[in-house]
Order: C-alpha cells, then structure tokens, then sequence
C-alpha cells in the first residue's frame, strides 16, 4: 500500500495569492490544483484581509491537505510598506492554517529556488520551467504566484524527505 500526502504551498500577497496542491503517492507527484485569490484594491485592509483569510479557508476545506507550506516573510530595504502589507496578508494565511488544525513549514524564497533549480537567485521562467518539468506539465503554470506557490509545495515535499540541516547547509 503506497502512502499518499496532499500539500498545499502558498505564495502570500495582499492583493493576489497564489496556491498550489499537489499529491504524493510514493515517487509520483501529480497537480491537483492553482489558482490566486485575488483581493479588490479598492477595499480597506481589513475588507481585504477577510477576503483573503476566507479564500484560504474555502481552498483547505475542499482539498484537506495533509501539509502546508508558505513563503517566508521578505523585506526589501526600499520597500518596507510592502514587507508589512505581506505581514498582514501572511498573518491572516497562517490564521486559516492555524484554524484548519495544520502546523506550518516556512520556506525562504532562496530556499525555494535552490531547491527547485540549484540556484538560490533563480528567475521566475526558471522558477516557473522546473515548477513544469517536475510536475510534468504540458506547459509552464500561469500566472508566476501559481508556479511559486508549487514551487513551495514542491520544496516542502523535497524537504519533508530530506534529513534535518541538509538543504540549510547548501543555502548562501
């Protein structure tokens, strides 16, 4: 009897989120499903963090993952507004894996590309061709936030394999 495990990898963002749900039995991984969750610039925050919060929940109750994996929070010095608008959108993501009873993996974005293409500073069509070649997809996901949030439910399966401190010691 071959185990199988559902993942469920998100690309978080206020205004669009992407996700992806593979499933592993034994050496197989197939895609399930990606999509975004994309929240109205025009509403307030708080509108649009329930919004996101609520398509996070509708995702983990129709697929029941088994795992859930996320990106880590990022800041660029020129753009610290950004950094704290992904906080928020990241914070009500976690909420909905909190509530779903999942515990949380969280991978850095040069965690995610080394993993996926041996390059920690990898390009999205990089990002988006291994995401194609190892789900042996007839062509690249679309847009770039579904093939990030497949390449974090990759990564967390990769990892999930890998013993403790092996990937870290690749990382820059």
């Amino acid at each position: 009897m071959s185990t199988q495990q559902t993942i469920l990898g998100i690309d978080p963002a206020l205004g669009t989120t992407g996700y992806g749900v593979i499933r592993v039995r034994g050496s197989t991984i197939e895609l399930v499903d990606g999509g975004v969750i994309r929240c109205s610039r025009r509403q307030p925050l708080e509108q649009r963090l329930e919004e996101l919060h609520q398509g996070i929940s509708e995702i983990l109750s129709e697929f029941r993952p088994d795992a859930f994996a996320v990106e880590q929070l990022y800041s660029h010095y020129d753009r610290p507004t950004t950094a704290i608008l992904m906080g928020h959108a990241r914070g009500v993501i976690l909420l909905a894996a909190q509530q779903a009873g999942l515990p949380v993996a969280s991978y850095a974005a040069t965690q995610i590309k080394k993993t996926l293409t041996g390059n920690g500073r990898a390009s999205k069509e990089q990002m988006q061709f291994a995401v194609q070649h190892q789900l042996g997809l007839p062509q690249t996901p679309e847009p770039a936030d579904v093939a990030d949030a497949l390449a974090i439910a990759l990564t967390h399966h990769n990892a999930s394999r890998t013993p403790p401190g092996v990937l870290e010691q690749f990382l820059p």
